[in-house]
């Protein structure tokens, strides 16, 4: 169980990472204002790699919460359901 933990929280830490260099990227107009990550638009026009950019920023965030919880609680109850699945049949 700790390969899948590891794993986990690699995909977690990755993308989490990715997801925050490209938020505040394309989603922070100044450090001043309270606008920042989540809360702010985007850019007005954004070129095709400002738009490619924000599709990956919700890819990022997206790809983090479900990868940690497909290592953590996913992959975790199929080993345990194919363990007690061998079981019940002996």
């Amino acid at each position: 169980m700790a390969d899948e933990f590891a794993k986990g929280l690699g995909i977690l830490t990755t993308s989490g990472l990715a997801w925050m260099v490209l938020a505040g990227w394309y989603f922070t107009p100044s450090f001043e204002s309270n606008a920042q990550l989540i809360t702010a638009a985007p850019p007005a026009q954004p070129t095709v790699w400002d738009q490619i950019g924000i599709f990956l920023t919700d890819v990022f965030l997206w790809f983090a919460i479900l990868g940690a919880l497909t290592f953590w609680i996913g992959v975790p109850l199929i080993e345990q359901a194919r363990e007690a699945w061998a079981n019940r049949s002996s």
